[in-house]
């Protein structure tokens, strides 16, 4: 590699201090509301057999077809990057031998891969939050996800978002609507794009989600799905809307609303804002009832969600860094070891701490500042020899000689 300049894998990026200061506070924000309903982290692998995907997601949908990172390793095993979290944790519910140890909460936050075409907020490697809910039971539990997926939302303080709801129907419902979507969609084939023509036999509810404005056009009167919804599924939707005005969750209906992949039924859900252009879901999900049986379990009913941490990242922006709460100044190379050690005391005592390396005080002062750093901790021959430090507050010029234990506690009030 010498003389050559690397780079990275296009649509994959490093996260760096800035970014993954606000991935943290996602991510705590996550950890903090989803806790408040009962629900627990999980830690899935990232590699798992492309079989899974192939029975779960299905084979005619974009992400198995066209998108997966799938390879066979040097013993002959089929795998692949995981592109989505649901799958691979019905396949960990299986696995854990948890189908008779009631309701599970789950929830997961790490990296997914899908080769798509990078665009503003999509990536090939992107960070995931997920949730997944087995055992549930009906319409209440749909309408306490979409309050918790609210919450979550609230809690990162975003503005301007919009909750859309709609129904998928049912293994009973979904069939006969599905041929009268294929008729409609056949009379107008010669206007569509190619990727639509191609999905009406395939997947024809995803022709209603595409985003080109010609095929917009042909589909103002297309058949929807939550006109055509059997008895079941009506009762159902119409549980989880009295659920959210119960909860005074605002929200609206979108019979346009589908997911890209297979398994989902019934509820279906997207939280959406007008801030990123055409790519403006920034947390979506839905029930799928029927996956679990499909993967060798028993029928299970389930429901969840997944936001993208750099979209919500789009609309938080940065994260001021915290800054270091103390750095310490040796003057002098007699007082190195010294201040070495009371750097590590601070350390023990929980405070963040840089050492700013010895040298003239002058540059030493110039590291704590480029460090942000709260207090400075001064040391020379004199405070090593009494037991003691200076410790200055950069904000205020204040400056005491106190013990180790004194700094503690000054600088944690």
């Amino acid at each position: 590699m010498a003389g050559k300049s690397l780079q990275s894998i296009r649509g994959i990026h490093d996260g760096l201090p800035a970014e993954v200061r606000v991935w943290q506070r996602v991510e705590a924000a996550a950890r903090k509301v989803f806790g408040t309903y009962a629900f627990s982290e999980v830690r899935l692998p990232i590699l798992e057999p492309t079989e899974l995907f192939v029975r779960s997601i299905g084979e005619a949908t974009d992400i198995v077809s066209k998108e997966m990172y799938a390879f066979t390793d040097q013993g002959g095993d089929n795998i692949c990057l995981r592109p989505e979290g649901t799958a691979g944790s019905v396949r960990a519910y299986l696995q854990g031998g948890l189908t008779r140890s009631g309701t599970q909460r789950w929830f997961y936050i790490g990296p997914m891969f899908r080769r798509e075409r990078p665009q503003k907020g999509r990536l090939r490697q992107f960070q995931q939050i997920g949730v997944e809910l087995f055992g549930a039971a009906g319409p209440l539990e749909d309408a306490e996800m979409l309050a918790m997926a609210h919450a979550f939302l609230a809690e990162l303080g975003i503005k301007g978002l919009t909750i859309e709801v709609n129904s998928l129907g049912c293994s009973v419902c979904r069939p006969g609507y599905r041929d009268q979507l294929v008729r409609y969609l056949k009379q107008r084939a010669g206007d569509l794009c190619e990727t639509c023509i191609e999905r009406i036999e395939k997947n024809p509810m995803r022709v209603l989600d595409c985003k080109v404005a010609s095929c917009q056009a042909q589909l103002g009167d297309a058949p929807e799905m939550v006109g055509h919804l059997c008895e079941a599924c009506e009762t159902h939707f119409a549980g989880v809307k009295q659920g959210l005005d119960a909860l005074a969750i605002p929200y609206s209906i979108n019979a346009r609303i589908v997911r890209g992949l297979d398994y989902y039924n019934r509820t279906a859900f997207e939280i959406v804002t007008d801030q990123l252009g055409a790519q403006g879901t920034v947390l979506a999900g839905g029930r799928y009832d029927g996956l679990v049986e499909e993967l060798g379990g028993p029928a299970t009913q389930s429901i969840g969600f997944a936001a993208g941490l750099e979209r919500l990242s789009m609309l938080l922006g940065e994260t001021e860094a915290a800054g270091v709460d103390v750095a310490v100044v040796a003057l002098g190379d007699d007082v190195f070891a010294y201040s070495l050690q009371q750097a590590a005391a601070l350390r023990a005592a929980g405070l963040s701490v840089v050492h700013c390396g010895g040298g003239s005080a002058k540059r030493q002062f110039k590291v704590a500042d480029r460090e942000s750093a709260r207090c400075v901790v001064v040391i020379g021959e004199n405070e090593m020899h009494a037991g003691v430090v200076t410790l200055k507050d950069m904000a205020t010029g204040d400056q005491h000689e106190l013990s180790i234990a004194e700094v503690v506690k000054a600088i944690s009030v």
